[in-house]
């Protein structure tokens, strides 16, 4: 008799995966439900700009630059995009960017100092900042009165940018008794310039060599009679009115 075949078993297929293969599209599918949801949401959205630190550039040309707006995707513009189109102030030193979810973004804005400050060509204070900018004073704020005020300084003259500079790196304590800045150039010190001091003192120096003179200029100020003081190859100081020689005979005079 002819032997029977035994059926073939169907191998029994584990049902472990498929069920996680289910657990994990539904999981996207509410994780892409929440999406679109909150980017649907106020929470979603700016709700607050804050912008803080800024003087001579105003609030609004702040906020228009940054490309910000109340009511934006909170997270559709980077903060270093923001901080990149601010800096192109040219006031602005720094920016840092704070976003604090949900919705507020805080602007805190570094303006260079002011070093000193000049009458412009309508008759408006200007403010000489560390960059070399010169930006109209805001009626709504103060000058600092320790600051020097440059005069016949030409527009777009290198050297007003290269003074600001230089002044910016020399201590404030230095530079207060410095009324007015003019320039002075000549063959042979092309960036030389003329100083008038609070304390009636005339001086002569350059640029390039303030920042190493002025210690000498204040010891002189401090110990000596108003006069014209030349910081340049060599120091020298002459007072305005001489020694009367007859004073000096009775000083040296013995009884």
């Amino acid at each position: 008799m002819p032997k029977s075949q035994i059926p073939v078993l169907k191998k029994n297929r584990p049902k472990g995966n498929t069920s996680r293969k289910i657990v994990l599209i539904l999981l996207l599918l509410f994780i892409v439900l929440l999406a679109v949801l909150f980017f649907r949401s106020s929470m979603s959205r700016i709700s607050s700009i804050e912008i803080t630190g800024n003087v001579y550039t105003t609030t609004s040309e702040l906020l228009e630059k940054s490309g910000l707006k109340e009511g934006d995707q909170f997270f559709g513009t980077s903060s270093a995009e923001v901080i990149e189109r601010l800096k192109m102030f040219k006031a602005v030193a720094n920016v840092t960017v704070d976003k604090q979810f949900p919705g507020i973004v805080h602007i805190k804005i570094q303006e260079y100092p002011t070093v000193a400050y000049e009458l412009g060509s309508d008759g408006t204070l200007q403010a000489i900042l560390a960059s070399g900018t010169s930006l109209t004073v805001p009626a709504n704020i103060g000058i600092a009165v320790e600051k020097p005020i440059l005069t016949q300084w030409k527009a777009g003259d290198p050297l007003k940018e290269k003074l600001s500079e230089t002044l910016a790196k020399i201590p404030n304590e230095l530079t207060t008794d410095i009324s007015e800045i003019i320039p002075n150039p000549t063959p042979s010190f092309p960036d030389q310039i003329r100083l008038y001091t609070k304390s009636q003192f005339e001086v002569i120096t350059t640029i390039s060599k303030l920042p190493d003179k002025v210690e000498y200029l204040n010891q002189v100020i401090e110990t000596e009679r108003p006069g014209k003081i030349t910081m340049l190859e060599a120091d020298t100081y002459v007072p305005f009115i001489a020694d009367d020689p007859e004073d000096d005979a009775e000083l040296g005079a013995t009884p």
